[in-house]
């Protein structure tokens, strides 16, 4: 280099070009405006995060306090602790009747991180997940991480808004490897029969392909008893997670359940991904299916179905439509489209003008996302009822129609 040359200067304003792909939560910009007026001294409702207002059990949080007073601090193997593994293999048996082996089953930081191993493991860069749209956004944007493809497919209120074994058969190609649903569903509440699981996995088996199915919200279940894929297709991978019903939010510990020849890589990836899932959270865990925790959870699935049940009376009289009515989870999934075709404004628009903030269809896909909005009902009944009075003053005022 000459020495008249100056050096290049690195840029450090380039990102890589996966990032312009991934779509940011406009809920979380909902969430941080609504916080912004709490910080001005306005009374805020939150029905746009899907987090209810519940702590995690005491027994859950005993176990993990005594764990770490025991000073069981360090790292677990990279799958979790055995003995953790081997209660959800017990919890499969008691609770469904099915019976797997503790060694199928990964532990991780979260669904989110039991999602990272499996579309690492499994994705090669240009092959597809079939999703449906409406849904869960951050999980197509797992297979576009790495170099893969999240195909949304138009599921409307008709087929609950589900991928169906017709879809299967129609859409599926050289490319795609894997078929991804959920049940209970974000961000419509709808379940899957086993019927209509074993239709699925029968029409992604047909193609060679896998069946990934989301369970993140089993056990919050209100019309029928919970239910799991694995009572009706073995072959299947489960995604569930202490979050949701077990109330395990902060803690992040979820989980897979995998063909057993997967567990080597798995493994192997897990231990350079992120060593190993929360130790103090495995421990509470372990309390999670006691009697005593399972009563207070019950209790707390009954307490959402009732704000389910009374947001399903009051927002088709606000004039907003219900098409499918949730049967699990903590959504509603409602039709906007008498008040707008811009969700994101229109949602934006009520949580300044009636401090209640609800999340715009825009985030979870593109099938007349801009004519529905979510209502999660995670606060209690009393401010749920507010929120409906503030919602009916405003619209009252417009006429009806915004």
């Amino acid at each position: 280099m000459s020495s008249e040359q100056a050096p290049a200067t690195p840029d450090f304003s380039s990102s890589a070009r996966r990032c312009a792909d991934i779509k940011p939560f406009q809920v979380m910009a909902i969430l941080a405006e609504a916080q912004a007026l709490q910080a001005q001294g306005q009374d805020i409702i939150h029905l746009e995060v899907g987090e209810p207002d519940f702590p995690t059990p005491q027994p859950m949080i005993d176990a993990a306090i005594k764990a770490m007073n025991a000073g069981k601090t360090g790292y677990t193997p990279a799958l979790g602790l055995p003995e953790l593994r081997q209660k959800l293999a017990d919890y499969y048996y008691s609770r469904f009747g099915v019976s797997i082996s503790p060694k199928r089953i990964v532990l991780a930081p979260g669904a989110s991180g039991a999602l990272l191993l499996l579309t690492a493991a499994r994705l090669n860069p240009g092959q597809k997940m079939l999703l449906a749209d409406p849904g869960y956004p951050c999980n197509r944007h797992f297979a576009r991480v790495f170099e893969g493809r999240g195909q949304l497919l138009p599921c409307g209120a008709a087929q609950k808004f589900q991928l169906t074994a017709a879809d299967i058969r129609q859409h599926w190609s050289a490319d795609t490897k894997v078929a991804l649903v959920a049940s209970p569903a974000n961000p419509t509440g709808t379940v899957l029969s086993l019927d209509e699981l074993s239709a699925l996995a029968a029409a992604v088996r047909e193609q060679q392909g896998e069946l990934w199915v989301d369970e993140i919200y089993q056990g919050l279940n209100y019309t029928s008893a919970p239910q799991t894929v694995l009572s009706v297709a073995e072959d299947a991978v489960v995604l569930n997670s202490f979050s949701k019903f077990f109330g395990m939010t902060g803690w992040r510990l979820g989980w897979a359940v995998v063909p057993e020849s997967w567990v080597p890589d798995l493994d192997t990836l897990a231990q350079n991904l992120f060593l190993a899932p929360p130790t103090p959270a495995q421990y509470a865990a372990l309390a999670a299916f006691e009697p005593e925790t399972m009563a207070i959870l019950e209790q707390r699935r009954a307490e959402l179905a009732e704000r389910r049940d009374y947001l399903l009376e009051a927002l088709p009289q606000l004039g907003f439509g219900v098409p499918v009515a949730p049967d699990g989870a903590f959504y509603i999934y409602a039709d906007a489209s008498r008040f707008t075709s811009d969700s994101l404004s229109f949602c934006s628009q009520v949580l300044r003008e009636t401090g209640v903030a609800i999340t715009p269809g825009v985030d979870f896909g593109e099938h007349e996302a801009g004519s529905h909005v979510r209502f999660a009902f995670t606060t209690r009944l009393e401010r749920l009822q507010e929120a409906v009075a503030r919602l009916q003053n405003w619209l009252t005022a417009a006429g009806g129609v915004r």
